[in-house]
């Protein structure tokens, strides 16, 4: 038994979720329904993985801070957000470009018997107004990430002026340290956490595989090959991007990896956050940099769910016979980028989204409720598209710091 736990522990991560993958797809096709008896299996990955997601956004957020300035903060912050805007505008583009070759919808009937309750789309506004916490202990038992965010950089902030301050310094420099041991605490839970990771896959994708079934793949299944099609250009993107800045594709892919199967499975960008954060620091970047970048990312950087938005609005539109005009797909554009900030942080936020965009382009609700049907798996590869576009932000921002850096 010893020596069985010794190779499980000696077994790269990569590995051990790969056959986790396979296992739990295998699983599912054969037990079906009877797989849900393995969900609290899963949901005990999820519920390790939310705990820790809050002490290592909190302590590398304000280590992070301390190791570099304010105004380097500012620019890097800058650059991301515009990155964001950017990939999302552009993932929606690709959505409907490549939705727009294979024409997902066409000779399907509309049953109006169907209906979605559409949950209420709170807006960029009260997203923004949302970043500023009513009190630190709501931001955390609300799992509020903005707030979060905004009070690690707030302390973080204060805890280097006190280092720099003669009066203070050396009680600046005693939190400082004391947050840096936190941060190295919660890394050592973050290694223990990662041995579960593949028995959580499993037990996630044997449930996911067992409810969905085949079923409703085929039903829908052109639908579904579109947008996995126009993720697969997103990502191919995302390469070029790469390859203009100098960054090894396959580098990054080789530490991405991880992280990017556990959001396909898990269909949570936040969930994910740590495996994130890991797969940055093993990329060297800059601990100022995706302590904020990648957390910010997970909430409101959407490139998949901007993909789906695409795709989903020609597959109504095709459905009812009218499919879109130029105008309505510039206004696809516009609102679904828009969407995709707007509705960050709502449970079933891929939805919400869509049906935003819907009611704007007068789309019948009803394909919004034959959507529903395989949101589990289109949700799948838009969440791992969000994670790899969130890495892949912060890897080009990080190395235009450094290349500033060795100019001046």
């Amino acid at each position: 038994m010893k020596a069985i736990w010794k190779g499980y522990l000696e077994t790269s991560l990569i590995l051990k979720i790969t056959v986790a993958l396979v296992l739990g797809v295998t699983a599912g096709l054969i037990f079906g329904k009877d797989a849900s008896v393995l969900t609290p299996l899963g949901d005990v990955l999820l519920k390790l993985l939310k705990f820790v997601i809050l002490p290592l956004i909190l302590f590398t957020l304000i280590v992070g801070v301390n190791q570099t300035n304010v105004s380097s903060l500012g620019r890097m912050g800058g650059k991301m957000f515009l990155y964001y805007v950017l990939t999302s505008a552009l993932a929606i583009i690709v959505g409907i470009a490549v939705a727009s070759l294979f024409n997902p919808g066409t000779g399907m009937t509309l049953d109006t018997d169907e209906s979605f309750e559409v949950p209420e789309n709170p807006g960029i506004v009260s997203v923004l107004l949302n970043i500023i916490p009513e009190n630190i202990v709501t931001a955390f038992s609300e799992f509020n990430l903005l707030g979060i965010i905004f009070t690690a950089l707030t302390f973080g902030i204060a805890i280097s002026w006190l280092r720099s301050s003669e009066q203070f310094h050396e009680m600046g420099e005693h939190v400082y340290k004391l947050a840096q041991g936190l941060n190295e605490a919660v890394l050592v839970i973050m290694k223990a956490v990662l041995q579960y990771v593949p028995i959580g896959i499993f037990a996630i994708m044997a449930n996911t595989v067992g409810n969905q079934g085949l079923d409703t793949l085929v039903s829908l299944g052109n639908m579904v090959l579109v947008l996995y099609a126009a993720i697969a250009v997103q990502i191919g993107l995302y390469i070029l991007f790469m390859i203009f800045f100098k960054i090894s594709p396959g580098r990054f892919f080789k530490q991405a990896r991880t992280p990017m199967i556990t959001a396909f499975v898990t269909q949570s960008s936040s969930g994910t956050l740590p495996l994130t954060l890991d797969a940055a620091k093993n990329l060297g970047l800059s601990k100022s940099l995706y302590g904020f970048s990648l957390p910010l990312g997970a909430t409101i950087n959407m490139d998949g769910a901007a993909i789906r938005i695409a795709v989903s609005a020609v597959f109504a539109a095709n459905v009812i016979g009218e499919p879109l005009t130029l105008t309505e797909m510039l206004v696809v554009v516009l609102i679904g980028t828009l969407a995709s900030i707007g509705t960050a942080g709502v449970p079933g936020a891929g939805i919400v989204m869509i049906a935003t965009v819907f009611a704007q382009l007068g789309l019948p609700m009803e394909t919004v409720a034959l959507l529903t049907a395989i949101d589990a798996l289109v949700g799948m590869g838009a969440t791992a598209l969000n994670v790899t576009g969130d890495l892949v932000g912060t890897a080009i921002i990080d190395k235009t710091e450094k290349d500033e850096a060795r100019s001046v």
